[in-house]
């Protein structure tokens, strides 16, 4: 069985998602929509694909069996109700939402038609992502003591320009965090458990015409007790890979992008110094860190890979919609934190009213 893939919206993400698809087995983009006319016919013509200008049309076409979702963060909601509604499973590029309420409807949605439902966060399928899940899970850690995420990266203000929902509250949902550390955020939770506590610092310095925060400094608790901190900024020149640390009593780790930099513990195996060297010099793109569209996208495929067998398996994908809801509800956290000048517990009991959002 090969499933017929729709993507919605045609801005640059949609061309990471489209190459993904491409690399499949049993999947083919077979459809595009975008509300703009020359837009969508680009896109199409380049793609190989039918491209529409009415989403509901769309929808009606028998050959759509799953929608992705790319367009602006805060219009996910919409499209992503819509293709569920109309029976097709959904995967949307992160993040889920941009608020908890948002990504609720979402998931109840899906749940209600019985389709499919998945959030893009293809850094948990890198090999040091999956060897990190691994050793934690196996407790080779020992004690888990601290995880920390650093995305210190670059966006110049022509970027903030490009488009009139970028750093925006409605549209973006927030800065350095909901948009580009969201990844890095998603990972951490993955590795290191639920958050239960959490304070921060959000500031706007180096940035003009834009709402959103451009740095931003969180220190986390975990449910298990570990420690943690955040630091996301799109304002440190030039832009540096991603960071993930993770430390505990028996061994620490340290993955920068796709790179294993550190794999160190008390009792080393026999197979530590294959992953080792297997997992180093990983890293051959610039990682967004400077450039949103210095990525790879095989992170996506692999994703869409495990999205299209938990179609035909009828399984939950790795990433679900809870899955994807959670990274929200950390960085909504952070920035209701942030504002108040207090810490935060969680779960959150609904969206945080913040000031900013009231503009």
């Amino acid at each position: 069985m090969s499933l017929g893939f729709a993507i919605v919206g045609c801005g640059m993400i949609a061309d990471f998602h489209a190459r993904a698809i491409a690399d499949l087995r049993g999947a083919k983009l077979v459809a595009c929509f975008s509300r703009n006319e020359e837009r969508a016919s680009e896109f199409g013509a380049n793609h190989g694909c039918t491209a529409y200008t009415d989403l509901d049309e769309m929808l009606a076409d028998p050959a759509v069996d799953v929608v992705s979702v790319c367009t602006p963060s805060g219009a996910h909601m919409e499209p992503g109700v819509a293709a569920a509604r109309a029976g097709k499973h959904v995967i949307i590029e992160k993040p889920l939402e941009i608020t908890l309420k948002r990504c609720d409807k979402l998931i109840g949605e899906c749940e209600k038609a019985g389709v499919k439902l998945s959030t893009i966060f293809p850094s948990r399928f890198h090999g040091p992502s999956v060897e990190l899940k691994k050793a934690i899970t196996a407790g080779r850690f020992g004690t888990l003591t601290m995880g920390d995420a650093y995305v210190k990266w670059f966006r110049t203000q022509e970027y903030y320009d490009s488009g009139a929902w970028r750093g925006t509250w409605a549209l973006d949902g927030g800065g350095a965090l909901m948009n580009q550390a969201i990844h890095s955020v998603d990972l951490l939770c993955w590795l290191m458990g639920d958050v239960e506590e959490i304070s921060a610092y959000t500031s706007l310095l180096a940035h003009e015409r834009i709402e959103v925060e451009d740095v931003a400094v969180a220190s986390l608790k975990f449910n298990s007790g570990a420690l943690g901190v955040i630091q996301a900024s799109t304002a440190s020149y030039p832009g540096f890979l991603k960071r993930i640390e993770i430390s505990g009593s028996a061994g620490s780790a340290i993955m920068e992008e796709e790179d294993l930099k550190k794999w160190e513990f008390a009792k080393m195996t026999k197979k530590d110094q294959a992953i080792q060297e297997r997992l180093a010099g990983k890293t051959n793109t610039g990682g967004g860190a400077a450039d949103p569209k210095a990525i790879g996208h095989h992170g996506h495929t692999a994703q869409f890979k495990d999205f299209v067998d938990a179609i035909k398996k009828d399984r939950e994908p790795l990433i679900n919609g809870p899955e994807g809801r959670r990274a929200v509800e950390v960085i909504l956290a952070i920035y209701k934190a942030a504002e108040t000048g207090k810490s935060v517990p969680l779960p959150l009991k609904s969206d945080p009213v913040l000031k900013a959002r009231k503009k």
